[in-house]
């Protein structure tokens, strides 16, 4: 028998993230390629980014048919568009400044998901690719990653967008992010738990 969950946040009404949830308006438009296997994953924290930044645009595939529709809209933009992802040509985000009405593109996804997805999408070459200047360890505790450069989709987002625009209050991300971990945590086994207290 599934959990009922509230209508707002999505999440079960015992884990209800609400009262954290304060959204966030940005002249940056960000979009969200997402792995199909994130979707439903409980710890993905792009459906925390929604809440906080609720006109962000979340496309959900592997494929660039999958991406068709959105490969059009960039298309036709006139804006500036960057990939946040880290390549071997990539620049940082510090040194580009991008301006504060660019299209910026995140990949959701395990790092052999997201490489993948780049694999199958060339047409992403033809934006430039930015990375992040990491001067902190990720906040998300509760779900391991391999490299020590790993961010959450969220944190990734926080963290360019404050890059472009030192005056953004990019609080409300952090709040949201560090309400559903602690949601997570209170519901694991002490055993479990102190292992992410490390």
């Amino acid at each position: 028998m599934s959990r009922e969950k509230c209508v707002k946040c999505q999440y079960p009404k015992i884990a209800c993230i609400c009262e954290s949830i304060t959204q966030l308006k940005m002249t940056n438009e960000v979009i969200v390629l997402q792995d199909p296997s994130e979707v439903k994953h409980a710890k993905n924290t792009v459906k925390l980014l929604a809440l906080v930044i609720p006109n962000v645009t979340i496309v959900v595939g592997e494929t660039p048919e999958d991406f068709a529709e959105v490969r059009d809209t960039l298309a036709q933009s006139q804006k500036a568009i960057y990939v946040i992802y880290p390549t071997q040509d990539s620049r940082c985000i510090d040194k580009v400044k991008p301006v504060k009405d660019a299209v910026l593109i995140f990949l959701d996804g395990t790092w052999r998901k997201v490489f993948k997805m780049m694999a199958l999408n060339p047409w992403l070459e033809q934006y430039p690719a930015l990375h992040l200047n990491l001067d902190a360890s990720s906040q998300y505790k509760i779900r391991k990653a391999p490299r020590v450069d790993s961010l959450s989709t969220l944190e990734a987002v926080a963290l360019s967008l404050k890059t472009i625009d030192n005056q953004l209050d990019v609080a409300p991300l952090y709040n949201a992010l560090n309400a559903m971990v602690e949601k997570q945590l209170q519901f694991m086994p002490e055993a479990v738990r102190k292992r992410y207290d490390k």
